[in-house]
């Protein structure tokens, strides 16, 4: 039998994930008191890894700004006539075209179920190409960089280091709201993430499909691990001497039970059947269907409010982009349609929000064979709550050297990430005084709220 350390153990166990699992583990300060929640809402965050060359996903359609666009991006620029045609509201004319892989989306949008948010992107305050040159605003720190915008997008730190995620700042916020549920508020399903850190709660992580079980057990009472499961029971259950000693043992208990109960939720609201439109069986078809899955399970779990990350990468395209950007985005459109599909079959399509981040833009000039890291970029929002068939912001010209381009074409953006947190914030049920905990540079910015989510 395999040996595990300390540090296995509780990776495998999901030891650190539990105690926001389990509403009786006391923390000393409650920061918020929003709530308690009379209905259920949900947010679920797919992060594209990499820099989702998002100006390919939403095109210009009309005849200059086509033209521009097609200058820039050279031999990266998308064909004219292959383009899926949206009519935005409030223009009443097919003024863009989506990339011709992302059929599921144009649907969704034509309908009225999605929306984009246009040039948008990590800022301290407002930001003008001539401020940004004469070094007279305060700038996100270490622009283009992979691990610093992707900290940037989930914490919304701006110059300020930070530990805590706008998720996680939202679930202390509402902790002493939602004391019934049986689930953390926040669940990943990619990993540990600073999106879902926080300094009152901490987030479930799972795998993919579900919780990871313990290494060496089994919940089979016919099997030999499942002894071994019941004598790691009984070990954790032993009285202990020292605060150090029952405190480990607490936790190892919780991650048992806490395995057990979504597992449990999980595995019950499978036997209710797949959903009608199947799920792609790529990385994020599995972990989106996972979570449509738990949201049927909501009840059971007695949840009010939950924040779900789901993640994919390949995005960060220096090369090949011809060649795999028609699958990333095709993956991307048909798992979140799948998705969207699921919450209307359970009838709660106006209670569940899917958005999408990814860690900058993409440069609109080609490097021959892609597209190095740039800064502003457009992001997708799906739901029945979503104020759809509209383009919110202000999308860019697209011309190198022009208004928002500091170099390469990378877009300086005319909306900040703090405005588009905010805005999905307050649809959960965070007061608007409250706000600027979840985004702290948003007082920097006149409009509060973008007006893509219905109240």
């Amino acid at each position: 039998m395999k040996t595990l350390n300390r540090r296995d153990f509780l990776r495998t166990s999901g030891a650190a994930a539990v105690m926001a699992a389990t509403p009786g583990l006391a923390y000393s300060q409650v920061v918020g008191g929003a709530g308690p929640f009379d209905d259920y809402r949900a947010l679920v965050c797919v992060f594209m890894f990499g820099g989702n060359d998002s100006f390919n996903m939403l095109v210009p359609n009309t005849t200059a700004e086509y033209n521009a666009y097609a200058t820039s991006r050279q031999n990266l620029a998308i064909d004219r006539a292959t383009l899926l045609p949206i009519t935005p509201v409030s223009s009443g004319t097919p003024d863009f075209g989506l990339h011709p892989s992302m059929g599921a989306i144009q649907g969704l949008f034509n309908s009225g179920n999605a929306a984009f948010v246009t040039n948008v992107g990590p800022l301290v305050q407002p930001t003008t190409k001539t401020q940004y040159f004469e070094g007279s605003v305060t700038l996100p720190p270490q622009l283009f960089s992979h691990n610093d915008q992707q900290d940037q997008w989930t914490s919304l730190r701006g110059n300020v280091p930070s530990k805590t995620g706008w998720a996680g700042r939202m679930a202390d916020l509402i902790r002493s709201g939602v004391t019934e549920q049986q689930m953390a508020t926040n669940a990943s399903l990619f990993g540990a993430n600073l999106f879902q850190s926080a300094d009152e709660t901490v987030a479930y992580v799972m795998g993919p499909s579900g919780p990871l079980q313990f290494e060496g057990f089994s919940t089979d009472p016919t099997s030999i691990l499942f002894e071994q499961r019941e004598a790691f029971r009984r070990v954790v259950d032993a009285q202990y001497g020292t605060v150090y000693e029952r405190g480990f043992a607490d936790v190892q208990r919780r991650a048992i039970n806490a395995a057990d109960t979504v597992t449990g939720a999980i595995d019950d609201a499978r036997e209710g059947g797949q959903f009608s439109m199947p799920f792609p069986a790529s990385q994020l078809g599995v972990q989106l269907e996972t979570v449509a899955y738990l949201i049927r399970a909501r009840d059971d779990l007695q949840m009010k409010r939950q924040v779900f990350f789901v993640a994919t990468g390949g995005f960060d395209s220096h090369d090949n982009q011809n060649q795999n950007q028609p699958g990333l985005l095709g993956g991307i459109s048909d798992a979140i349609a799948a998705f969207h599909s699921a919450t209307v079959e359970l009838g709660i399509s106006d209670s569940v929000t899917t958005f999408t981040q990814s860690d900058f833009g993409r440069t609109l000039t080609s490097n021959g064979d892609g597209t190095d890291h740039a800064w502003g970029g457009n992001q997708l929002v799906v739901g029945g709550a979503v104020n759809g068939q509209e383009l919110y912001g202000s999308y860019p010209l697209l011309q190198i050297n022009g208004p928002e381009d500091v170099t390469g074409g990378r877009m300086i953006p005319s909306t900040s990430a703090d405005q588009y947190a905010a805005t999905l914030a307050r649809w959960f049920g965070i007061p608007d005084m409250e706000l600027d905990i979840v985004a702290p540079n948003l007082p920097n910015f006149t409009q509060r709220d973008l007006g893509f989510m219905i109240a």
